[in-house]
């Protein structure tokens, strides 16, 4: 009798935990997006990746990165920090992993979340330039994360979607121009994106008439 009562609560236990696991991988949220950008990869590739510390340079909403902790340039390991205000407060501290610079990608870790609502045990990205030839790349962006409180989660993806679609339109332009992009001239430039973008799709409608 009691054998059978410490192998049902064994069960129970092995259910509870089960079920407690679950629940854990659903407060986790996920989204990919990407765009096919007019740039050579390698181009595109020398300021998402060989770049890493400098991403304030190519990011609508970062006002300073650089390299922490020893760090000296990209590569497996690397750590930096990003700022998104000027006190400092509000800051990410990231980890450069799984670095391949022969398939374009790595996958970066948030270790230090500095008065932002996400826990960096359960936050990464994985980037990915992809030559499509013809002088054009494919640039995407895989993440996984968790909020604290959870329940944010999902309310947060769709921000943070546009964030990413943002700073895809940054990062073209300062591999176009080399113009540092910053929140005080990113309106401008979107404006002129979006300007472009749909000259572009009027010209492909009148070509297809004709």
């Amino acid at each position: 009798m009691k054998q059978t009562m410490r192998m049902a609560l064994l069960v129970v236990l092995v259910m509870l935990g089960g079920n407690a696991e679950a629940q854990k991988q659903k407060k986790v949220q996920t989204f990919k997006v990407s765009k096919v950008i007019d740039l050579p990869a390698d181009d595109l590739w020398a300021v998402v990746g060989d770049d890493y510390g400098r991403i304030a340079y190519s990011h609508p909403k970062i006002i300073a990165s650089d390299y922490i902790n020893g760090t000296l340039k990209a590569g497996e390991g690397a750590e930096r920090v990003c700022y998104f205000n000027e006190k400092q407060t509000q800051f990410l501290k990231e980890k450069m992993v799984n670095y391949s610079p022969e398939t374009m990608s790595f996958t970066n870790t948030v270790f230090q979340a500095g008065k932002f609502p996400v826990d960096p045990q359960y936050t990464r990205a994985n980037y990915q330039v992809k030559d499509l030839g013809n002088g054009t790349s494919e640039f995407s962006f895989d993440m996984k994360y968790r909020t604290k409180p959870a329940f944010m989660g999902a309310m947060a993806k769709g921000k943070f979607k546009k964030l990413i679609q943002d700073y895809f339109i940054a990062v073209e332009h300062h591999v176009k121009t080399g113009e540092e992009v910053t929140k005080e001239n990113f309106k401008k430039i979107k404006k002129q994106y979006a300007k472009e973008r749909r000259e572009k799709e009027l010209t492909s409608i009148a070509a297809a008439f004709n």
